[in-house]
């Protein structure tokens, strides 16, 4: 009895004018939405077939070497700390801690939108690097500070980033008390590692600007795919059972 009487709850609301009203506005976002992604898409494309032809922008070596010029006190070592978290094994672990933590308070919703956004777009990440193939910075345009192995373009490090810090960013918002010091501070903390990580790997010789400019692009819409997975999960309560929903929703 309970399901009819909240489709005809549901319907009544919609033929209302202010359901009709709350529907256009909802096609309206969703409309500009579509836009933005594609817009998005189209930029990072343009970017990436540019990035294959040319091993370099001409700009590109101009900011980085301006960037390299900075006479900051402690730069590098500074650079270095930011970039740490994205090296190899570390990614992963932070990964792993992470998820058992959404696991053991029962998030899995978050868990595994997580997962998506943390691990498919660094995976994604490698299959564009090997199609566009570009070469990393060389010591006769920028000071390089270490070996990579793989090509340039775009940055995993970034890519890492936004994905992992970027999920982390939008479920402190969405989850922590409105206006709390906690959601502040939980917001600030993922927002500025990925600030911070682009400046890094161009100070640090491992990419060219355009490499992480191309990064923030790809890895921004592969996040805002895995949001938008995460919301119709948690909608629709993919991963928990009425039980836990209904006790969720009874929390404050």
């Amino acid at each position: 009895m309970t399901e009819p009487l909240e489709q005809s709850e549901a319907e009544a609301e919609e033929v209302s004018p202010q359901g009709r009203a709350k529907r256009r506005r909802e096609l309206r976002r969703l409309l500009r939405a579509e836009f933005a992604y594609a817009g998005g898409l189209a930029a990072f494309a343009v970017l990436a077939v540019l990035a294959k032809a040319n091993a370099y922008f001409s700009w590109d070596k101009t900011v980085a070497n301006a960037l390299q010029s900075i006479p900051l006190p402690g730069m590098e070592a500074s650079m270095q700390v930011v970039s740490v978290m994205g090296n190899g094994v570390t990614s992963w672990a932070l990964v792993v801690a992470t998820l058992a933590v959404f696991f053991a308070f029962r998030r899995r919703s978050e868990a595994f939108g997580l997962l998506l956004s943390a691990a498919g777009g660094p995976l994604l990440n490698r299959v564009v690097k090997y199609l566009v193939a570009r070469p990393r910075p060389t010591m006769e345009n920028v000071r390089v500070s270490g070996e990579w192995a793989n090509e340039s373009f775009p940055s995993g490090h970034v890519t890492f980033y936004v994905c992992f810090f970027g999920f982390l960013f939008f479920v402190a918002f969405a989850l922590l008390p409105r206006g709390s010091w906690l959601r502040r501070v939980a917001c600030g903390l993922a927002a500025l590692p990925v600030l911070l990580v682009g400046l890094s790997r161009v100070y640090l010789g491992a990419h060219w600007p355009s490499d992480t400019l191309g990064a923030y692009l790809f890895s921004g819409l592969w996040l805002a795919f895995s949001l938008d997975l995460y919301r119709r999960w948690k909608r629709r309560a993919t991963f928990h059972t009425e039980e836990e929903v209904k006790e969720e929703k009874r929390e404050p």
